[in-house]
C-alpha cells in the first residue's frame, strides 16, 4: 500500500531535554524529573502541534557509571506507566508511549497495566517493548548479570504473544452490564489463555476488559540482526537511531523487506528514527546553543555516557582521548546495535575518542541537525521523501525551550510543504497512525469454526 504523504511525529519526553546538560538550561524547572506540571506542559505543547504521541524511555534502575551521578539529571524520574496514566487525564488526543522491559516484568503485570492505560486514555496507549540492557538492572532483581542477548529476545517474543493473548481473553462485547436482567458479563465471551511455554505459564483471563484499541500500539527499537527480526515480526512503530540518510535508507529497506516476508504490509510498520533538532534564527545562533550545552557538560558525564553507549567494554578514562577510535571493540551484552553504529560512524568520520565522546553526548547516535527552521524541516523532508523514514521521534536538546522552538518555527515549515498535519484525524492512537485495530483471536477462531460447519 502507498504510504501517507504526511510524516508521523512523536515527542521524546525527557525531563529537561535530551542533552545531558539540559537540566542546567534556564528554561528548565529545577526539579523537572519529578515535576508533573513540566511533563504536562510539554505534552500540551506537543498536543497543540498535533504530534502523534509522546514517548517515555525507561530502565529498571540507574544504569550509568556512578562516577557521573553527581552531575547527571537522570536519577530521579517517574515510572512511565504511572506518569502517562496521570497525563491521560491532562491530555485529549495525543498518544502515550511507555517503555517497559520484558526481562524483569511478568506478562500478566504489563498486559493489565497497559490495558488500564488504554482504558484511562480512551485508546491512546502504546507499549515500547524492550529487553533490559544493563547488569545494573539485573542486580536489582537478584541476578549478577543479564541473560545473553538471544535469550532476552526469545523471552521477549513469548512475552508479547502472552500479552496479546491476555488482551484477547475477553471479547469486545463481553461486558453487558444490564441492570434490568442482572447480567454483568457474558461467560460465553470469556476465554482462558492457558499458555504453557519455555519462559511463561499463564492461565488468564485478564481481570479487565479488552483495551479500546484491541492491543495498545506496539513500539520497538530493534537494530541488531535479532532486534530487526523482532521488530519486523511484532513492531508497529519502530524507533531507531539513524545518523545519516544512507544508513537510514538501508535500515528502512531491510526492515520493510523482512516485514513483507512475514506477510505484513508496509504501512502497518512505521519507521520513526530519532532526530535532535537545535533551531536558531540563523545557523550561528543554533550553533551557539549547542556550544553552550557542550560547555555545561562535565567530562565525567561525557565519558560515562560514551562508555555506556559503547557497551561498557572499554575504560575510557584510561585511553588517549586524542587517539583514533579502533574499527572494532569487544562484543557487548548491552545494546549491540548502538555500539556497532557508533564504531562504524567513528570509522567513516576518522574520529578520535574525544570527538566520538562529544558526539555521543550531543546525540547518542541519533541524527543531530543544527540550523535554521527551514534547514531542519528540509532535512526531515529529504529523509522522508527518499524513503528512510515514515516520520520522526523528535528529541529536543532542551525542554521546554527547544521544543517551543521546534513547534513555533519548524512545524509551520513542514506544514507549508504539505508534510505534516494540522489536526488530529482519529479518536485513538491507532486511528491517528493509520494502523488497523487487531481482531480478537478467539472471535476469529469461532468464525473460522462456524464457516467450516457451513461448508
Amino acid at each position: 500500500m502507498r504510504r501517507n504523504e504526511e510524516m508521523k511525529l512523536g515527542l521524546y519526553l525527557a525531563r529537561a531535554g535530551y542533552h545531558p546538560s539540559a537540566w542546567r538550561d534556564p528554561s528548565a524547572p529545577t526539579g523537572c524529573g519529578l515535576d508533573i506540571d513540566q511533563y504536562a506542559y510539554l505534552a500540551a505543547l506537543a498536543e497543540g502541534a498535533a504530534f502523534h504521541f509522546v514517548f517515555l524511555a525507561d530502565h529498571q534502575g540507574i544504569i550509568s557509571d556512578h562516577s557521573a551521578i553527581a552531575r547527571e539529571s537522570g536519577s530521579d524520574d517517574f515510572e512511565p506507566i504511572t506518569l502517562l496514566s496521570a497525563l491521560s487525564s491532562r491530555t485529549q488526543d495525543i498518544g502515550l508511549v511507555a517503555t517497559a522491559t520484558t526481562t524483569y516484568y511478568q506478562p500478566y503485570h504489563l498486559a493489565r497495566m497497559f490495558a488500564s492505560l488504554d482504558h484511562l486514555s480512551r485508546g491512546r496507549a502504546a507499549w515500547n517493548i524492550v529487553t533490559s540492557a544493563s547488569d545494573f538492572e539485573a542486580e536489582n532483581f537478584g541476578e549478577k548479570e543479564l541473560p545473553d542477548h538471544e535469550t532476552r529476545y526469545a523471552r521477549a517474543r513469548e512475552f508479547v504473544e502472552v500479552a496479546k493473548g491476555l488482551w484477547d481473553t475477553w471479547q469486545d462485547d463481553a461486558f453487558i452490564r444490564d441492570k434490568k436482567s442482572g447480567i454483568y458479563a457474558d461467560p460465553g465471551k470469556l476465554h482462558l489463555l492457558d499458555h504453557r511455554g519455555n519462559h511463561f505459564s499463564v492461565r488468564g483471563p485478564l481481570n479487565i476488559g479488552r483495551p479500546p484499541q484491541g492491543y495498545p500500539v506496539l513500539v520497538q527499537a530493534g537494530a541488531s540482526d535479532t532486534g530487526i527480526a523482532f521488530a519486523a515480526e511484532v513492531g508497529e512503530v519502530v524507533f531507531t537511531a539513524e545518523p545519516s540518510l544512507e544508513i537510514g535508507k538501508q535500515y528502512y529497506r531491510a526492515l520493510k523487506e523482512k516485514a513483507r516476508a512475514l506477510g505484513r504490509e508496509d504501512d502497518r510498520l512505521l519507521v520513526m528514527p530519532g532526530i535532535v533538532p537545535i533551531v536558531g534564527t540563523t545557523k550561528q545562533e543554533a550553533s551557539e546553543k549547542l556550544r553552550k550545552l557542550q560547555s555545561d557538560t562535565h567530562i565525567d558525564v561525557l565519558i560515562a555516557q560514551a562508555q555506556l553507549s559503547l557497551g561498557s567494554v572499554i575504560d575510557l578514562r584510561s585511553v588517549n582521548l586524542d587517539a583514533l577510535v579502533p574499527d572494532k571493540l569487544p562484543p557487548t551484552n548491552f545494546i549491540q546495535s548502538r555500539q556497532k553504529l557508533l564504531v562504524e560512524l567513528a570509522a567513516r568520520q576518522n574520529f578520535t575518542w574525544r570527538q566520538l565522546i562529544r558526539l555521543v553526548s550531543d546525540s547518542r547516535g541519533h541524527l543531530l541537525v543544527v540550523g535554521t527552521p527551514d534547514e531542519v524541516a528540509n532535512t526531515m523532508i529529504d529523509i522522508f521523501d527518499q524513503g528512510a523514514a515514515d516520520g520522526f521521534n523528535v528529541l529536543p536538546a532542551t525542554a521546554p525551550s527547544g521544543l517551543k522552538d521546534f513547534v513555533e518555527f519548524v512545524i509551520p515549515e513542514l506544514r507549508q510543504q504539505g508534510k505534516f498535519r494540522s489536526k488530529y484525524s482519529g479518536q485513538t492512537l491507532r486511528e491517528n497512525l493509520g494502523l488497523n485495530r487487531p481482531a480478537n483471536r478467539f472471535t476469529q477462531a469461532s468464525v473460522r469454526a462456524l464457516s467450516k460447519l457451513d461448508r
